[in-house]
């Protein structure tokens, strides 16, 4: 047994380095290279979720197709055997380079063509093929440095392989993505690959190499390096032009919380427009039609505490403090900057009345649905203003144990309206989301408002609606109104303030509309099973 062992260590290539140094370096490259492709994969998550939305569905898709990817390339792999170093090189560099891009043009994809899931399953499968052809090179690379069993080698790689997986995974959302950004983050993470990678082959393995394939590796990894690091220098200018095409020219702030991306548009508070991950939230044209819909309705009962879930720019709170015999309004919003901006930028501020002056507004950063487990008091009005419901972070916000908690909340005679999504594009949505306030404990009053024209590419879109079937904009605007007790019809309270385009008649026809649109047989969404998706 220990002569076998020594015939086998006796066997090694020759090496500009001792067989343990060379181990190391194979092993210390397998751990970059592990890193780098996991942060390729979260950024592709990442930014599809951002994109397209529905994290839920692009994590699937991503990480299905990647991982089918990876077992091609490992099979591809097998011919590359032979010439393992100028294969593993190339690879890598390629890696780095369609790796280290794939965000760019993504963005790029979603900015100029609207359309962005080719390119996210084509990145994937691209990606997910470099990656499955790495092992079997790094294997043949191993072995020819050390000799050792096949089962100890076969550990010592995927030992490198998980630890730099666990390095990739944690420093994509705690060091890239809040102090680089997704598209810088990505390209750096490229140019760190390409070097590996050239570094690893150029070096240990380069006795293996012909010079016309050493000349190759030194201009490919050259050029790769030299094209990320062109276009990380350009990031800034890329990211304006798409911003132009996305938001059209008159983007006057845009800055990446947290939470989301927030872009304020326009020059002035009639021209302004608000947009949460690229999806128009205010529209400076018609956003008093959609806020007095939800608000005005609920206050008609006893109004002196008002809680509004969500809402930071403050244009819910605007239509609630019009009452004077308000007594408090507590606004509780997950993303701080959005709140900051609706407080000093001057078109916004304008724009909500400068709800956030009002000593009666109380503003919570917090999410609401942890925020409102922990608070006791008890409110006449629960207003909620979240974003579209999906299969995504606000999932829970429209689960039945959400309105359960709201349902406790709730004061004797007090009310909720949710705003649910346009009951016409996405008629399956509209009645989970009224079948979940049900199984809450409330009654339920749906209505639905008719939209106008906002003047904006995207339609009716000043709301948390998304775009319906086919990138269809909704048609108006739907409601839950609810209550512990029996729900009357929508309408509007004594000492209401005049809205600007509401009145009693068009929310009475909005509830008949309403039940109209019925679709029975709709279960509630909870927790463990979400029942929300993209309907088409």
């Amino acid at each position: 047994m220990i002569d076998q062992q020594v015939s086998l260590r006796g066997g090694a290539a020759r090496l500009p380095v001792r067989p343990r140094t060379g181990r190391f370096l194979v092993l210390a490259a397998v751990f970059v290279c592990a890193a780098c492709g996991l942060v390729y994969e979260l950024e592709l998550v990442a930014l599809a979720s951002y994109l397209i939305g529905d994290s839920v569905t692009q994590a699937s898709v991503v990480l299905s197709v990647m991982v089918f990817a990876m077992g091609i390339g490992s099979l591809l792999a097998k011919r590359l055997r032979c010439h393992a170093a100028v294969g593993f090189g190339l690879i890598e560099a390629a890696l780095a380079l369609i790796g280290g891009s794939s965000a760019l043009v993504l963005y790029a994809s979603f900015a100029w063509l609207g359309e962005s899931q080719y390119a996210l399953v084509g990145f994937s499968l691209a990606i997910g093929v470099l990656i499955g052809a790495e092992i079997p090179l790094l294997m043949t690379l191993i072995q020819r440095v050390d000799r050792q069993d096949a089962g100890g080698a076969v550990a010592d790689l995927f030992a490198a392989d998980y630890v730099g997986a666990l390095v990739g995974g944690l420093a994509f959302p705690f060091l890239l993505l809040p102090m680089l950004g997704q598209l810088t983050g990505a390209l750096l993470t490229g140019a760190v690959n390409a070097a590996a990678g050239g570094a690893l082959v150029l070096w240990v393995f380069r006795r293996d190499l012909t010079p016309g394939s050493r000349r190759l590796l030194v201009v490919v990894n050259v050029s790769v390096i030299a094209v990320l690091a062109t276009a990380t220098f350009l990031v800034d200018d890329f990211e304006q032009a798409a911003r132009r095409a996305v938001y059209g020219d008159q983007v006057r702030v845009a800055v990446q919380t947290g939470v989301q991306e927030v872009v304020l548009t326009g020059t002035d508070r009639d021209s302004l427009g608000l947009y949460l991950d690229g999806r128009l939230r205010v529209s400076a044209r018609d956003e008093h039609r959609y806020h007095e819909a939800l608000v005005h309705p609920a206050m008609n009962g006893p109004r002196a505490r008002v809680l509004i879930l969500g809402g930071g720019d403050g244009l819910a709170a605007r239509e609630v403090l019009r009452y004077g015999d308000v007594r408090s309004v507590t606004l509780v919003e997950i993303d701080p900057a959005v709140t900051r901006l609706a407080r000093t930028d001057p078109a916004l501020s304008e724009l909500n009345g400068h709800a956030y002056r009002d000593p009666r507004l109380t503003a919570v950063g917090a999410d609401a649905f942890t925020w409102l487990r922990a608070d006791h008091h008890r409110y006449d009005v629960v207003i909620s203003d979240l974003p579209d419901p999906g299969i995504t972070a606000s999932t829970k916000l429209y689960s039945a144990e959400f309105y359960g908690l709201i349902a406790e909340a709730l004061a004797p005679r007090g009310r909720l309206v949710v705003h649910a999504g346009p009951p016409e594009v996405r008629p399956r949505t509209f009645w989970t989301v009224e079948a979940s306030v049900r199984a809450g404990g409330l009654a339920t009053r749906p209505y639905r408002i008719p939209g106008r024209p906002s003047g904006h590419p995207s339609g009716f879109t000043a709301s948390p609606d998304r775009l319906g079937a086919g990138g269809r904009p909704p048609e108006g605007w739907g409601f839950v109104l609810a209550a512990a007790g029996p729900v009357g019809e929508p309408g509007l309270g004594a000492g209401a303030p005049v809205p600007r385009s509401l009145g009693e008649a068009e929310l009475r026809e909005g509830a008949r509309a309403a039940d109209g649109l019925r679709l029975p047989g709709q279960v509630p969404s909870t927790l463990i099973h979400p029942r929300y998706w993209e309907e088409t």
